[in-house]
């Protein structure tokens, strides 16, 4: 795996954490707990957290004012994206997308396949734009939340990494808007 680039320097971006759960406080949310300590470890800051419903409008309203957040540069959800009747977050922010990361959702499987085999069917894991914001839809358990981490999201969100990385195409991900 490619290592990274020791003549680039880091570049911290504001990351927010949203839990979908009917039932997880801040007290007792692992996930995100889990994400926050990774990011954190990484040497990016916590740009927001919240815990909402699983509720389509809900869910969608936060991660929308959050991608209209300047300070806000990556979004990642945890929970919700299984097939019970409350888990909504993909129908909540796939209508949002601007642009879908089918990549992230293929590379997730194929990690999650390798530590618990043919269950990692059973989320809809999901990434995409919204308002020049990269945005990532993890499953709700914390082994889910560690694998995107360390297996994309500390490579794809540091500047450092080569051959390419999401921070250096952050500046021209609006520029289909300033066409108009």
């Amino acid at each position: 795996m490619p290592q990274p680039e020791t003549e680039r320097t880091f570049i911290p971006l504001g990351i927010a954490v949203l839990t979908v759960s009917d039932t997880r406080t801040l007290a007792d949310d692992r996930s995100g707990d889990t994400l926050v300590a990774r990011l954190g470890d990484a040497g990016h800051r916590l740009a927001d957290r919240a815990i909402v419903p699983d509720d389509r409008e809900r869910i969608a309203q936060t991660v929308l004012a959050w991608s209209k957040d300047p300070a806000i540069d990556v979004v990642i959800t945890t929970g919700g994206t299984g097939f019970t009747g409350r888990d909504v977050t993909p129908e909540a922010l796939e209508p949002l997308f601007e642009k879908t990361m089918d990549g992230f959702s293929a590379i997730f499987h194929r990690i999650s396949y390798e530590k618990i085999g043919t269950s990692t069917i059973q989320s809809r894991a999901t990434g995409g734009v919204v308002n020049a914001t990269f945005v990532f839809v993890l499953p709700g358990s914390p082994g889910a939340c560690r694998d995107a981490w360390d297996g994309i999201l500390a490579q794809q969100l540091d500047y450092r990494h080569r051959p390419c990385n999401f921070v250096e195409i952050m500046p021209r991900l609006d520029e289909h808007l300033k066409r108009g």
